[in-house]
């Protein structure tokens, strides 16, 4: 008797829209050739729409129905999308000049114009400090223009990476080269890296905090639970020192003995407090027998065996 062939593992196609934008993912057991690369036409929540193939993966078991790919796109498909692309600058204009008509509008700063693939959907991108009614300036750039029209409401880190330019390191955004999601930043990550809370040095180029901070976050709170914290007694090779400063990546803490200042690596640390603490509990009488006999030695003039 043979052992059954084990089932092959399901697999779906990673499915980017944007150059650099969030990956969706697509059952593609109809069309098994497709390859990375390959554009394809799939059925979105915004409607029919063309994407491009990043990658395959295994699917994720939990969930029991992928969208499948409608279709490989044809090179009519691809012609269509460069041809709409072309006309997104002029709807992104004449977008303002009716914006400006309507009037109510100061505040909004539109981003971008986007047509879908085959012209059937026109998304407008603006950004706004606050909730805007774009009731009618959609009803009207919809006689303007003979498509479904569509008002997004984006926030600034989706402006900076649409928009993309240089960071203040001097490279490329983040967010417009590799970042597909905005993960969640606070200022907690910028002071357990020891960064400096001026504004310059933690704000990035669409004014919120930088997604950067997160990068090295969880490094440094791993190697400071290895460390002492500040103003704490220590031992070290010098004598007794209190802890001035913590270098995690240096794996090493700064500490001051009699005005002098030294870097003590954490391998020559002595914990003082648990030292001490230690100490004091060796000098105690035994405290787990009672009155009865002791066998662990603590009870000094007590025989281990009666």
């Amino acid at each position: 008797m043979t052992d059954a062939p084990l089932e092959k593992q399901r697999t779906v196609a990673g499915v980017r829209f944007h150059r650099v934008g969030k990956l969706y993912h697509f059952d593609f057991s109809t069309y098994p050739d497709l390859k990375v690369g390959d554009y394809v036409i799939v059925e979105t929540a915004r409607g029919r729409q063309m994407g491009q193939v990043a990658s395959f993966l295994a699917a994720d078991e939990s969930i029991r129905d992928y969208k499948s790919i409608m279709r490989p796109a044809t090179p009519r498909d691809l012609t269509l999308k460069q041809h709409w692309e072309l006309q997104q600058d002029e709807a992104l204009a004449k977008c303002q000049q009716k914006a400006q008509q309507i009037g109510g509008f100061e505040q909004v700063k539109f981003v971008a114009a986007q047509y879908n693939y085959d012209g059937s959907l026109l998304t407008f991108l603006f950004t706004a400090e606050d909730k805007i009614n774009t009731g009618r300036l959609a009803n009207d750039l919809g006689r303007l223009f003979p498509t479904q029209i569509e008002m997004r409401q984006i926030g600034p880190r989706d402006v900076a990476k649409f928009l993309g330019g240089f960071g203040a390191c001097g490279e490329s955004r983040c967010c417009s080269t590799f970042l597909t999601d905005f993960s969640p930043i606070s200022i907690k990550m910028a002071k357990m890296q020891g960064i400096s809370l001026n504004p310059s040095e933690i704000t990035g180029m669409c004014g919120r905090l930088r997604c950067c901070l997160v990068y090295e976050y969880e490094q440094y709170v791993e190697a400071r639970k290895q460390l002492p914290k500040r103003n704490k007694r220590i031992g070290t090779p010098h004598g007794e020192a209190r802890v001035i400063d913590v270098h995690p990546l240096q794996d090493a803490v700064t500490v001051i003995v009699e005005d002098a200042y030294h870097l003590v690596k954490r391998e020559e640390i002595i914990p003082l407090d648990e030292w001490e603490a230690l100490q004091r509990k060796a000098k105690e009488p035994c405290t787990k027998h009672g009155d009865g006999p002791c066998e662990c030695g603590a009870k000094p003039g007590k025989p281990q065996n009666e």
